[in-house]
């Protein structure tokens, strides 16, 4: 059984990014913490409803059919996702915690790491890369 290719267009992949961006933004200049709910929810139901609301509203958006845009990796979008939700989360619980630099820390990487993916450099798209590089090298030392 061969494993089926999915990709989502760019299109939807960045404006799941500036979403991102933005409540990062919003929630630190604006002091309401709680704004960084939203993309953390967004990017729970996406990775496991398969359910992204801020890309299925951009997909009402979109003039060409799927295949004409240039496609981003489905997995790696899954992986990119869960990055942003540990990281969301984590400046979510830092702050609630009284943890304030570490509030900041999480939220600014979480807003650079995708503000630098909207730029054209995937960070979490390196990070797999050589965690998968990795893996291959070990393994083939084991054999």
């Amino acid at each position: 059984m061969s494993k089926k290719y999915s990709s989502i267009p760019r299109p939807l992949v960045r404006s799941n990014q500036w979403f991102i961006v933005i409540s990062v933004l919003l929630a630190l200049f604006s002091g309401k913490v709680f704004i960084l709910l939203f993309p953390l929810f967004a990017g729970l139901l996406g990775v496991i409803l398969n359910f992204n609301p801020v890309m299925r509203f951009a997909k009402l958006f979109l003039k060409k059919d799927y295949s004409e845009y240039i496609p981003e990796d489905s997995e790696q979008q899954q992986f990119n996702q869960w990055i942003a939700i540990i990281f969301l989360t984590t400046a979510l619980v830092s702050y609630y915690l009284n943890w304030i630099q570490l509030y900041y820390l999480f939220s600014v990487l979480v807003a650079l790491a995708a503000f630098i993916a909207i730029l054209g450099f995937c960070i979490g798209c390196y990070i797999r890369f050589q965690f998968v590089r990795y893996r291959h090298k070990r393994k083939l030392r084991k054999v």
